[in-house]
């Protein structure tokens, strides 16, 4: 979906599936309330008992208005996207590092970055070393694992899909 689909009241799929209703519009993001609940008293506001969610441009693009649109997109994006996906062992390691430590800035784990040399780099976990927070990084085309200090992770740019296509060919070379 696009910014101007939303309106206070209109409810939508978010990407786990997951029903909400918009709450508010603002200039770049909006609110919404998860509707997961059977009594309608807690979606009775503003304000409202239901915790009001945060849904940026990127977030937006990955909502839906019916199960059909979802479904569509979803199998629109498994014939397109060239990213190698996570195998369990590797999600295993990850969630058990990201509930080992209480990282404080969340958001620095929510975007993939790209190295000077393309290398595409999951964060997936933050520690601290000293004085310094060090992100811990999967790298999904190679299989493996390293870490960087923080600083030097958000200085790099965010992953596009055009980066993870030219990942990929890279990997598909003979």
């Amino acid at each position: 979906m696009k910014h101007s689909d939303f309106y206070i009241g209109r409810e939508f799929l978010g990407s786990a599936g997951f029903r909400w209703r918009c709450t508010d519009v603002g200039t770049r993001t909006i609110l919404a309330i998860h509707l997961d609940r059977n009594d309608p008293e807690w979606y009775q506001g503003p304000p409202y008992i239901a915790t009001e969610v945060v849904f940026d441009e990127q977030e937006m693009e990955r909502c839906h208005l019916t199960n059909e649109e979802a479904l569509s997109a979803a199998v629109r994006e498994h014939k397109t996207d060239a990213h190698p996906g996570y195998p369990a062992d590797a999600v295993g390691r990850m969630m058990e590092a990201r509930h080992a430590h209480r990282y404080p800035h969340e958001g620095v784990l929510r975007f993939d970055r790209r190295r000077s040399d393309g290398e595409i780099l999951h964060p997936y976990a933050g520690r601290k070393e000293g004085s310094v927070w060090m992100v811990d990084l999967y790298l999904p085309f190679q299989n493996t694992y390293d870490a960087m200090p923080e600083h030097d992770f958000i200085a790099l740019p965010r992953a596009s899909a055009q980066d993870i296509r030219w990942r990929a060919d890279q990997t598909r070379r003979p």
